[in-house]
């Protein structure tokens, strides 16, 4: 329908074929299968009775093959001449992304992790990976165009056309490396991200064209034959092999819009198509040498529940897994890590998969394949970092100038964080990076935030993009207001104060832990189911984090921890029951063996955390991810889920220093995001462990000590007792507290709804209550009550990297000495006698420079080409604070011969081209960048 519609077939003869043999299908399916051998070959085509062009390509190579050509209904014809009957000539070709999206069942998506990428989503990460760059080079040899063309003004005859040839070949050196470029897309799908590239590629290619033209050159004596943006640069890898013949069709289409587009039909030479084998269908991450069925060592089949079918239980009628359905186990032989050829850039969206859903979604064998292939990467990384590894690892070995991928937003939790960690430390830096960006569609599997990071060789700041608004687009993306920031990127992907860098300290250790995970809710029971199936500890009551953040269930769980199966059954018969026939069932199709034979016990029994709370009447605890940062006091009685965070500390000292706002930012900037509300998660090695809490050196006198701690139980009561049930406020939650008064905080007007909770939580005295709390920490650690938030993260970097070196020299303030640090029980470690003084904050740590340091810039040597000159004095320019005189940048320089006799002409260069700005100081004239 496209080669109809812009010319290649034709006019109108696709159209007139489809609805000649509308009514017989066989007829139709053996003309189509004579004109696709028609296309390919060229010549005379018997099914439209009209000649047609030599098409050649990969796209028609299997017409002769059963089943190449389909047989179609008359009601599938008439939908194809619909289709006919609309103009193709300015198809966008990325819209085929989605319908290959579309056409993939649930199942079979969120395997390969296929997800299409909305174009503005696509530029705003091809641009910054692929054309700045490109575009910093073009910019740099244009002015050295200009310069030589200036030069040639000067002239005349034979050395003015010499000094012009010369410029010429300044733009012909850049067009060559443009012709040369090669991109890889390692996760290309339909090829989306290479299209667009393309089509950039192809719009600077414009440019320079019409830059030799303005030098002398016409367009006939451009001499570009095989020296022009082709579609053998872009390169891609898709596993999918629908998905990778689609991309190839994309690309020919853009390529040949463009083409018809700027030169017309006439210019298109035959074959139209070459079959450039620049898209594989391949694993991207993972090769093998065989793959093979995996038996045990009985010689029995290895297989797994296919994950999808269920069957009703014969004494509950729930579903439960059919362990009738199941699918068979696979060992790779061989396996390593995939190549990828070689690119100048890297740019893609590879597959959303959790690392905890990896197995289900590709199988043991290739997880295990694949974690053997690649043991530098964390096993508890996602899916994707095999790429970003990968391609960090081009970067950092110069192969490759940049790379840029779009991840979910967990990229900053510590399991990815790992591997941006590493590749920073191998001479790499962010160069830009948006943490937390919305995503197209939460369904069938797919991320709703995401992460887009470019990695660039050497140090370096980088531009840090923070959305800041929101709104709905005209074809399903999410529009975004983003503000930069220029800085120090992180592996966190923050800048500023480097969280990231905090030490895990010890004097917080063996405290903090997530709850028991059950795997399988037959553990949960009503109270009233619970009454004839034992007491406590056997029966607990049983808390998740909506438990805690909205309305208690109220529920309680069967604890069999520290049982054998025998001794349950004899023991306490009716909860052994229970779990028989509610429990059993799914646990014999659980992938993990372990969980399989202890199928009465929870899968994650968590015996560290009971040891830590055994010698404890209460503990603290935070819902994993939530939308407000609240702690509260837990019975110990009261066992915890995995959602929630349990910290085995008793004393409201910790839990007011943990309530206050300073630790609320900490665990902001340290935490990560995740779920459809874009909650913060607590991560407690990152958020707890590393938290320096105040001491005597920084300011916690006795008085300040007590302060904090009753304000903190004053906190806690004051929101248990208006959410408790005998108070009576009705569909009040804590989650509703923190909503209001986060309002009260923004000056927002309450709404109605807002206004009753107001009402009965007694917002006013919780804000007052939180507003003394955070006084109190402020000055416990010595800090102004107007500290912004960068000065409170700089500070607490700063006292981390302190406490760690105490700890280093053996001095560590434990928070449960007696817990511990049992034989040596004292509450501090001292080593040396400490300062009385309280520490003052620090805010401006960096030392200032000498008078002379200040006067005396580095030299850098005169490079020897001349766009390398252009770009070398743009910088200059651009990284001085204060506009240089002409002495100034010579000053900056060093080097022999006349080098210095060009500079101004190399100025007024950069002026007319906007990237320099003269003005006149006392000095004389000077410029900027």
């Amino acid at each position: 329908m496209f080669a109809e519609d812009v010319g290649l077939l034709p006019k109108g003869a696709f159209l007139g074929l489809l609805q000649t043999h509308r009514d017989d299908p066989a007829s139709l399916q053996h003309m189509l299968r004579i004109l696709w051998t028609d296309m390919d070959r060229g010549g005379f085509s018997a099914a439209l009775a009209k000649p047609v062009l030599h098409f050649n390509g990969k796209l028609f190579k299997g017409a002769a093959q059963d089943g190449y050509s389909l047989r179609l209904t008359p009601e599938q014809v008439d939908l194809l001449i619909a289709a006919a009957r609309a103009n193709w000539r300015e198809v966008e070709p990325a819209i085929f992304g989605t319908l290959l999206e579309r056409a993939l069942d649930p199942t079979e998506r969120h395997a390969l992790g296929a997800h299409y990428t909305p174009r503005a989503y696509v530029e705003r990460l091809v641009l910054p990976t692929v054309i700045e760059p490109l575009r910093a080079d073009w910019a740099n040899a244009q002015a050295a165009a200009l310069v030589l063309a200036h030069e040639a003004a000067a002239l005349q005859g034979k050395a003015a056309e010499a000094k012009l040839a010369e410029a010429r070949a300044e733009v012909k050196k850049f067009h060559h490396q443009l012709c040369t470029t090669r991109v890889l897309d390692p996760a290309c799908g339909s090829a989306n991200f290479l299209y667009v590239t393309l089509e950039h590629l192809k719009r600077l290619e414009g440019e320079v064209v019409n830059q030799l033209e303005a030098l002398g050159h016409t367009q006939d004596q451009l001499g570009f034959e095989g020296e022009t943006v082709t579609l053998q640069q872009l390169r891609g890898i898709e596993l999918n092999e629908r998905a990778a013949a689609l991309a190839e069709l994309v690309l020919w289409i853009g390529y040949l819009q463009w083409h018809i587009r700027t030169r017309g039909n006439a210019a298109v030479a035959e074959p139209v198509v070459h079959n450039y084998g620049n898209i594989e269908c391949r694993d991207a991450v993972l090769a093998w040498d065989t793959q093979e069925l995996a038996y045990d060592d009985s010689g029995q089949l290895l297989s797994r529940w296919d994950g999808t079918t269920f069957k009703s239980h014969p004494v509950t009628g729930e579903p439960v897994p059919d362990e009738a359905a199941q699918v068979p186990q696979w060992r790779y032989v061989g396996a390593r890590q995939a190549q990828w050829p070689q690119a100048d850039f890297i740019v893609g969206n590879p597959p959303f998969i959790g690392a905890a859903s990896m197995r289900g979604a590709l199988g043991d064998g290739y997880v295990q394949a694949l974690r053997g292939a690649w043991p530098e990467v964390p096993e508890s990384a996602d899916f994707v970092m095999f790429w970003w590894h990968h391609a960090a690892g081009e970067v950092a070995a110069s192969h490759t100038r940049r790379m840029g991928l779009i991840t979910t937003n967990s990229l900053r939790q510590t399991f990815n964080r790992r591997v941006v960690q590493a590749a920073l430390d191998k001479d790499c830096h962010l160069h830009m990076a948006i943490p937390d960006h919305p995503w197209v569609d939460g369904a069938n599997g797919a991320a709703v935030r995401i992460a887009m990071t470019v990695a660039a060789p050497g140090a370096g700041e980088g531009q840090l993009l923070t959305v800041t608004g929101e709104r709905p687009g005209e074809h399903g993306e999410v529009a975004v207001e983003l503000v930069e920031r220029t800085g120090l990127i992180h592996a966190d992907l923050s800048a500023g104060a480097n969280v990231a860098s905090a030490h895990a300290l010890n004097a917080n250790q063996n405290l903090s832990n997530r709850g028991v995970q059950l795997f399988g809710a037959g553990f949960i029971v009503e109270p009233e189911q619970a009454a004839p199936l034992g007491k406590f500890p056997l029966i607990r009551h049983y808390r998740n984090g909506r438990d805690l953040t909205d309305k208690p269930r109220g529920v309680m769980v069967i604890d069999a921890f520290g049982m054998t199966a025998e001794e349950l059954r004899a023991q306490q018969p009716a909860a052994y029951q229970w779990l028989l026939a509610n429990v059993k069932p799914e646990r014999d199709l659980n992938n993990r063996e372990s969980r399989r034979k202890n199928w009465w016990l929870f899968g994650e029994t968590n015996p560290k955390l009971r040891k830590q709370l055994a010698e404890l009447h209460r503990y603290i605890a935070t819902v994993e991810t939530s939308k407000h940062r609240t702690f509260q006091f837990l019975d110990a009685s009261i066992l915890p889920d995995n959602k929630l965070v349990a910290l085995a500390l008793q004393d409201a000292l910790a839990l007011g220093v943990l309530s206050s706002r300073l630790h609320g930012d900490w665990a902001l900037a340290t935490g990560s995001w995740l779920g459809v509300g874009n909650d913060p998660v607590y991560v407690k090695s990152r958020c707890f462990e590393t938290f320096p809490f105040p001491d005597e050196d920084t300011g916690l006198t006795p008085l300040l000590r007590e302060r904090i701690a009753q304000l903190a139980e004053q906190i806690d009561q004051h929101r248990k007792r208006v959410l408790a049930p005998e108070a009576g406020n009705t569909g009040l939650t804590l989650t509703g507290l923190y909503n209001v008064l986060a309002a009260l905080r923004e000056g927002r007007v309450l709404s109605a709804k807002e206004k009753t909770q107001h009402t009965q939580g007694l917002v006013g005295v919780l804000r007052e209550l939180h507003d003394e709390l955070d006084a109190a920490v402020l000055a416990a650690y010595g800090l102004s009550a107007q500290a912004s938030t960068e000065d409170l993260l700089a500070h607490l970097v700063q006292l981390n990297t302190q406490r760690a070196a105490e700890e280093a020299q053996g001095r560590v303030r434990w928070l449960r000495p007696d817990f511990q640090n049992p034989q040596n029980s004292p509450q501090k470690q001292e080593l040396l006698p400490q300062a009385d003084k309280a520490q003052e904050a620090d805010f401006d740590s960096e030392k200032p420079l000498s008078k002379q340091e200040q006067t005396k810039p580095p030299q850098h040597p005169w490079p020897p080409t001349l766009p390398e000159q252009v770009r070398a004095v743009a910088t200059v320019l651009a990284a001085s604070p204060a506009p240089l005189t002409l002495p100034a940048i010579e000053s900056r320089f060093k080097g022999r011969g006349p080098w210095k006799k060009g500079l101004p002409t190399l100025l007024q260069t950069l002026e007319a081209l906007g990237r320099a700005q003269a003005i006149q100081t006392e000095g004389g004239t000077a410029w900027r960048g």
